[in-house]
């Protein structure tokens, strides 16, 4: 597995576990979310263009 699979793998549990359906981030609103999707879009355009 390359470095940018595992950093994939990794953002997206992060993404899924800033989900405000779950009781430890109720209380945190989107803005974790918003944070982690971001940081997952950056990396899926870098992985696509190949610089990761």
């Amino acid at each position: 597995m390359s470095l940018g699979t595992i950093l994939l793998v990794l953002v997206i549990l992060l993404l899924v576990g800033a989900i405000p359906a779950w009781p430890h981030s109720r209380s945190w609103g989107y803005a974790p979310t918003g944070v982690v999707g971001i940081v997952l879009l950056v990396l899926v355009v870098l992985l696509l263009t190949g610089r990761l």
